[in-house]
């Protein structure tokens, strides 16, 4: 009988899909490989339910479990405050997991459980089961996020009044304070602040911890993370780089996306794709500016525009009085959902303006394709520095700062990426990430050797009996 590992996944798109990807590589090597699931309709985005179902219906060599739900469950809305509603969320679910990883006649071998999951580590080490987290997002942002805790506790000033003060972190160049977490801007007395510095303090709780990179792209802070000054005080796990686990899951519709096809009679690499992840939206007001620069720009694009109204509205209405039939046929705007893994891998796309999600970020790398820095959320700010520094495959629309990326700058930095010399050195360093991550995963590769390594911590730590099963 295949030893089992239960995958515990993250209650959103960017934090699900790698975990499902995970899933395949661990199939490969002939594990057993369940899923436990919190209800999906905790999450009021129909997009993570859409891509849950897709995984269900599309990976039947998996095993999803559903644990019971709770008729008065919290749910993930944008009015709520996230991460207090997103822990309280795991943490009334840790007696109904246990239950299941205790259904399990021969046992669990490991569980791996979301960044944002940690307060599930205590149930897997209770029963005496190996737990590790799965870190969705790249190296940096796992150095940061380990340090925080023990910085925020040294600072004297509220976090918020740093500013774009510098904040010294080991491993890392210099970042100001106010690209960190939103969450840790809050008042320290702040739910939302004390919920931001457990989750945090938790990730290295675990057995190891699996981060969505590879060395290659990360390799300096990969090694800080080996280092005891990372850490001082506490032991840091090991740190097993499994990445890149992008792409799609399952199949949004039976027949090819319409965008693909009018992709397939553009030229090569003429295309700017724009997409701002499951979460992103923009204003009346940006879209217009969007709108506007692309137009001037000259250039052919693919906009997934992101409707922040109603679902009845159509795009005539969100963008500027006949901007469609003006850019018909160089031009073509879709509301909601584009296949974006696909979009950037297609031959005719030569750009992708984005959000800097780390998945995103990392579809962008594994396609070759240069990219234009837009952050909204979460550490896409920190993304968006090293994009640009470190990895250099980016430009950065600065207009974010102040709440407004102006037209001329859309039209400005969209011929830089796609006219300039300085857009071709972008495009030979992103096609140098981009065999960086086609090696880490052939034979022999240090992504194929990372999981192996993380197997063997596994099977290293079996106990002969299991704690209070």
């Amino acid at each position: 009988m295949a030893n089992t590992v239960i995958l515990y996944p993250g209650l959103t798109v960017s934090h699900f899909v790698p975990m499902v990807h995970l899933a395949g590589a661990l199939l490969d090597h002939g594990y057993a490989v369940s899923v436990a699931l919190i209800d999906p309709a905790v999450n009021g985005d129909p997009a993570f339910r859409a891509v849950v179902a897709r995984a269900v219906a599309s990976m039947p060599s998996l095993r999803f479990r559903t644990l019971p739900p709770f008729e008065d469950a919290p749910t993930l809305t944008p009015d709520a405050p996230f991460i207090p509603r997103y822990l309280d969320i795991v943490g009334r679910h840790n007696d109904r997991l246990r239950d299941f990883l205790r259904s399990f006649a021969g046992g669990v071998h490991a569980v791996v459980v979301d960044s944002l999951s940690v307060g599930a580590l205590g149930v897997a080490k209770r029963l005496g089961i190996p737990g590790y987290v799965m870190f969705t997002s790249g190296a940096a942002a796992l150095a940061a996020f380990v340090q925080l805790p023990s910085v925020l506790a040294e600072v004297r000033t509220r976090f918020q009044e740093l500013g774009d003060a510098p904040l010294e972190l080991f491993g890392l160049p210099p970042m100001p304070a106010s690209h960190l977490l939103g969450e840790l801007l809050e008042d320290p007395e702040s739910d939302t602040y004390k919920a931001a510095l457990t989750a945090l303090y938790g990730i290295p709780e675990g057995d190891g911890i699996l981060v969505n990179t590879f060395e290659t792209l990360d390799a300096g802070v990969v090694a800080a993370l080996g280092d005891p000054r990372c850490l001082p005080g506490r032991i840091m796990p090991p740190v097993y780089c499994v990445g890149p686990l992008v792409g799609g899951v399952g199949s949004e519709a039976k027949d090819r996306h319409e965008c693909l096809t009018w992709l397939d009679g553009q030229p090569d690499g003429s295309v700017v794709f724009l997409c701002f992840g499951s979460g992103g939206s923009h204003s009346a007001e940006q879209l217009k500016e969007i709108a506007v620069g692309l137009e001037n720009s000259g250039h052919r694009f693919l906009w997934v525009v992101g409707n922040p109204f109603n679902d009845d509205q159509d795009l005539d209405a969100l963008l500027p009085n006949g901007f469609l039939a003006r850019t018909r046929g160089r031009g073509r705007a879709v509301k909601q959902w584009a296949p974006q893994a696909e979009v950037l891998r297609h031959r005719a796309t030569g750009a992708f303006v984005t959000h800097c999600g780390w998945n995103s970020v990392l579809e962008g790398v594994t396609a070759g394709v240069p990219m234009l820095c837009w952050p909204l959320y979460a550490e896409q700010k920190m993304n968006t520095l090293r994009m640009v520094g470190e990895m250099g495959v980016a430009a950065e629309m600065v207009g974010w700062e102040r709440g407004l990326v102006e037209a001329a700058e859309v039209e400005g930095k969209v011929r830089l990426v796609m006219d300039s010399e300085d857009g071709m050195e972008l495009r030979a360093r992103a096609a140098a990430h981009k065999e960086g991550a086609a090696t880490a995963w052939s034979d022999g590769g240090s992504s194929r050797a990372a999981i192996a390594r993380f197997l063997a911590d596994v099977d290293s730590r079996q106990p002969q009996t299991r704690g209070d099963r």
